[in-house]
Order: C-alpha cells, then sequence, then structure tokens
C-alpha cells in the first residue's frame, strides 16, 4: 500500500507529489461557514444602468444573485479536487459604491460536514461578478474585477479565519 499522507502543507498532493482528492472521511462534520467578497469597477454610466435596473439584458443584480449561488452549488464541478458540498445556505449581496463605480460582491456559504466551503463562497463572489460582466459588455468591455478575495471562514479543524 502506499502512504498518501501529504508531504507539504498543500494537502492536494500525496507523498509522491501526485494530485489526489483528500480523504475528509475521518474528520468530524461541524458547522462550517465562509464568507468571501469582490468587486467589480465599471465606467459611472454603467453603474447608473445598473441602479436605474435599465439594462439591455433586464435585472442585472438580480440575475448576478442567482448565478452566485448557482456557482457555489456546482463548485465540485468546477475545481477538480473539490469535494461535492450539502450546502445548507449560500448568500450572495451587493453594495452599491458610487465613489468609485463599483459593485462590491460578498458571498455567504455555509454547511454541515466534513470539509469547509471556501471554494463555494469565493466561486459564487467570481461567477456573480462574471455574471455582471456579461449583463453590461455592450456598454462598458473595460470593467475590471478584482479584490476576489476570503473574508472569513469558520468551524473545522483549523478553526477560524478572518481578513486582515
Amino acid at each position: 500500500m502506499t502512504d498518501t499522507k501529504p508531504s507539504s502543507p498543500l494537502t492536494h498532493f500525496d507523498a509522491q507529489g501526485q494530485a489526489h482528492m483528500v480523504d475528509v472521511a475521518a474528520k468530524a462534520s461541524t458547522h462550517r461557514i465562509a464568507i468571501a467578497e469582490g468587486r467589480i469597477t465599471m465606467l459611472p454610466a454603467t453603474l447608473a444602468l445598473i441602479q436605474a435596473g435599465t439594462a439591455k439584458k433586464g435585472d442585472v443584480l438580480g440575475i448576478a444573485r442567482i448565478a452566485g449561488i448557482q456557482a457555489a452549488k456546482k463548485t465540485s464541478d468546477l475545481i477538480p479536487l473539490c469535494h461535492p458540498i450539502a450546502l445548507t445556505r449560500v448568500a450572495v449581496e451587493f453594495d452599491i459604491e458610487p465613489d468609485s463605480h463599483s459593485v462590491r460582491c460578498r458571498a455567504t456559504a455555509e454547511c454541515t460536514g466534513q470539509t469547509g466551503v471556501e471554494m463555494e463562497a469565493l466561486s459564487a463572489v467570481s461567477v456573480a461578478l462574471l455574471t455582471i460582466y456579461d449583463m453590461c459588455k455592450a456598454a462598458d468591455r473595460g470593467m475590471v474585477m478584482d479584490g476576489v478575495r476570503l473574508m472569513e471562514k469558520r468551524g473545522g479543524k483549523s478553526g477560524a479565519f478572518v481578513a486582515g
């Protein structure tokens, strides 16, 4: 039998350096939560279209919210070594930031399980921002998505993380 314990802090590689899905069978099921955020910056006129709800493709933030939730649910289909997770909650919220002509997206993912939901929260933010871009690109191809990051994580053996 081959030793499959990781030889580095990169847990998706075994002792021989081969990629593998982390074995979480022995881990306790705990309540887990992750919060991620990111932003998309655009021309003032593009932000005005979003705020007024007059973008040609419809309710930009409503559709982006649904896209973010769907992305969280499909994360294991997108990220090869992610475990499929039975999510108990996904919330996607937007804040209009008029001074910087941007929309900030914040996603919260929760489950009770043996592995965390950081990737689900990050996927939700990323796809929500991509959806805003897709829905507004006819008006503004120069939009910039940035700052996608994990803000907070709770639950599991490694404990809490809060971004500084």
